[in-house]
């Protein structure tokens, strides 16, 4: 049914690149963020020592000064954590007045992440290595894949479910389906969905060490494509039935299976992920106005995806992969990238209906099939008119997610 399908969001993110100097990163909140995405800036991307021994690498890190952790969750106390907080602070507002309408106990917390404060636990490792103890505050809790969803509750003060879905860089993808589910089911009448993941040596260098991560700038489906670069975020949405500007039209999600780091190479998975978003949002490949590619710069992913999207949509639709601005965000990146839609579909954000260009070398790979890949300036027919738009995620032993957000009922 209609309002089933039709799950609205409200939405402010926080999403920050790293900058230093004069460096302009991609923003925080959603004005800024919207600013930086439309006009298409790489400035965030710097080379970072520290990482990958003997080499630099550029990433996308957060510089701003995070919020503490509420008094009494100390033993919560990570850089994770505190980046959730930067989003959350800029919905709870929404949040309270849910709580307050439905009772705190029917406001849920389904957050993705991938690292959780694996960081923390990097630098309590290497003293306890050194001193023969661990340091003074450290805590499990800290690292623990699941605190996040745990902590997000405890800090808006929300008795409603709560877990967090851990499926790499599809995590913070897949909440949404697992909202719609709580929603759905009568557990939960509205869902703080979102998700989070920073930066640490364990992630950038396992990616180092599949030869994953790109000698310099991400360069997304270009010939001279090398890998990723590796970035932090957080977005956060509330998610109820209420109307809103932008909803939730449609999801779906697929499990391959192919390899546990390489995806299909024929794209299949990715495929029938989109597909299945599709048919539950009730539209065909030429209702789409725009899809946010998964899009990460390494050679396999491209490849796959430019076959599953030209099966898919053909040529015709416009795309682009946003993580040439951000570093892949890993398990954020769902949730951020649903917030570059949401910020896309926004009359109010976007009046000219300006889309997020794909910024590349240009040197088109002729082993892929050709797309419509964006540029800076690239715009909706009709940018106050109905339009809907997809953005998919893929992981990690082939999970993967593909979630349509539309505005102005059915294009």
């Amino acid at each position: 049914m209609a309002d089933d399908r039709e799950l609205s969001s409200h939405l402010q993110g926080a999403l920050r690149p790293a900058r230093d100097g004069a460096r302009h990163p991609i923003g925080t909140g959603a004005a800024a963020v919207a600013d930086a995405l439309f006009s298409g800036t790489r400035a965030g991307l710097v080379p970072r020592e520290g990482f990958i021994p003997g080499r630099p690498v550029h990433v996308g890190a957060v510089d701003d000064a995070l919020p503490p952790v509420p008094d009494g969750l100390e033993a919560w106390e990570s850089r994770n954590n505190r980046l959730m907080l930067l989003a959350l602070d800029q919905i709870a507002g929404a949040v309270e007045d849910a709580a307050r309408r439905f009772g705190r106990h029917r406001v849920a917390v389904v957050l993705g992440t991938s690292t959780a404060g694996i960081a923390e636990g990097e630098v309590a490792f290497a003293v306890r290595e050194r001193d023969g103890a661990w340091p003074t505050g450290f805590d499990y809790r800290q690292q623990e894949t699941g605190s996040l969803a745990d902590f997000a509750a405890r800090a808006l003060r929300l008795t409603g479910p709560a877990y967090t879905v851990a499926t790499a860089c599809s995590s913070s993808g897949k909440v949404f389906g697992s909202a719609r589910r709580l929603i759905r089911a009568g557990l939960a009448d509205a869902v703080v969905v979102g998700g989070a993941d920073t930066l640490c040596r364990m992630t950038v260098g396992g990616f180092a060490s599949l030869e994953a991560v790109s000698a310099g700038l991400c360069n997304p489906f270009s010939a001279n494509r090398d890998g990723i670069n590796i970035g932090e975020a957080a977005a956060a949405f509330l998610m109820t039935r209420e109307p809103a500007e932008v909803s939730l039209l449609g999801l779906g999600e697929s499990s391959d299976a192919h390899h546990v780091s390489a995806p299909d190479p024929e794209g299949r998975g990715a495929l029938a992920a989109m597909a299945a978003a599709l048919d539950d949002a009730g539209l065909s490949p030429r209702d789409i106005a725009y899809v946010n590619l998964h899009g990460t710069g390494t050679p396999l992913n491209d490849s796959m995806e430019g076959k599953a999207m030209s099966a898919l949509f053909g040529t015709g639709t416009p795309c682009s992969s946003t993580k040439a601005m951000t570093g892949h965000t890993l398990g954020a990146a769902g949730a951020c990238e649903a917030a570059f839609l949401w910020l896309t579909l926004h009359r109010g954000h976007n009046p000219d209906g300006r889309l997020p260009p794909h910024l590349w070398d240009g040197v088109a790979d002729p082993a892929l099939p050709p797309l419509a890949l964006t540029v800076t300036g690239t715009a909706l027919t009709d940018p106050r008119g109905p339009a809907a738009m997809l953005s998919s995620s893929f992981a990690f032993g082939g999970s993967n997610v593909a979630l349509v957000l539309g505005r102005g009922g059915q294009p």
